[in-house]
């Protein structure tokens, strides 16, 4: 009979030495755990050591929270930078929209039929256009208008904020949420709010990348996930890619094409951080793919 295992996984970084594979693998295996992934990168520049290594403990022996207090001690001896995540916890993960609906649809349906295996406790908008198709499936649907004026501006996101804290998210994406959150926002949830960005960064930063891409006739557009910092369009990024347009492709045509590639990096994007193959370090990360 095959023995009953519950699987975690452990992402770290370190000051790079000799030796922290091996402590870590002897302290996995000595628990009775299986190592069942791994990954490692050594940055020689910053002398800095990354990894993430999945494995198997068995129910039987010590417990989840006993073997993660435990690893408390190698950690230290390592001086790491780590997290341990139990892989079969669902997370939640909050959904911000505007009036584009591709992101949303493609996200919301990927999630229907268990391609992505998480929890959409609700999606908040600062328009009414999307209430109906969020509701079709079932998800609840909170409008919050976000005025220009400073003042009901704070007071917009300080209800936005009540709102995500109020449904306990891991994760929180923009897709295609077309207002800058605040700086206290970004720090609020740092390294927690995923945004889809409709070009290739860093070309084309801020409001209309497509109207910007025609006007310097470029033969590529793209589109960009990244964390959400202050510095607009700037957090550390996690995916990208491009498609080919052509001389004669008019704006409309480009924000055509754009849409896929939109959905295709924002839904891989969001599945690189949520199975933790997103190390973050400065404003660059490390990408186990």
């Amino acid at each position: 009979m095959k023995t009953k295992t519950k699987k975690l996984r452990l992402v770290a970084s370190c000051p790079d030495h000799v030796g922290i594979l091996a402590k870590v693998a002897n302290y996995i295996a000595g628990r009775g755990a299986n190592i069942t992934e791994a990954n490692q990168y050594e940055d020689k520049r910053t002398q800095t050591f990354f990894m993430r290594y999945g494995f198997e403990l068995p129910v039987d022996g010590v417990s989840a929270e006993a073997f993660e207090a435990g690893f408390r001690e190698v950690a230290d001896e390592l001086k790491m930078d780590w997290r341990m995540a139990d892989v079969e916890r669902r997370q939640r993960v909050v959904l911000l929209v505007s009036k584009f609906d591709h992101c949303l649809a493609y996200l919301l349906h990927r999630w229907k039929v268990g391609d992505l295996k998480i929890d959409i406790p609700c999606v908040i908008s600062n328009h009414e256009t999307l209430r109906e198709l969020v509701e079709w499936y079932g998800i609840p649907y909170h409008h919050v208008t976000v005025p220009k004026e400073p003042e009901a501006k704070q007071a917009a996101f300080q209800k936005t904020a009540d709102l995500i804290e109020a449904n306990a998210p891991d994760t929180i994406v923009l897709a295609r949420y077309m207002q800058i959150f605040p700086s206290w926002l970004c720090q609020k949830f740092r390294h927690r709010v995923i945004n889809i960005h409709h070009s290739f960064l860093p070309s084309f930063i801020g409001a209309k990348p497509y109207h910007q891409a025609d006007q310097r006739g470029v033969k590529l557009i793209g589109a960009t996930c990244h964390y959400v910092t202050e510095d607009l369009d700037a957090g550390p990024i996690i995916e990208q890619d491009v498609v080919r347009i052509q001389h004669s492709d008019t704006i409309e045509d480009m924000m055509r094409l754009g849409k896929d590639v939109e959905n295709t990096v924002l839904s891989r994007g969001l599945r690189h951080h949520l199975e933790d193959r997103v190390l973050v370090y400065g404003n660059k990360t490390i990408l186990f793919t």
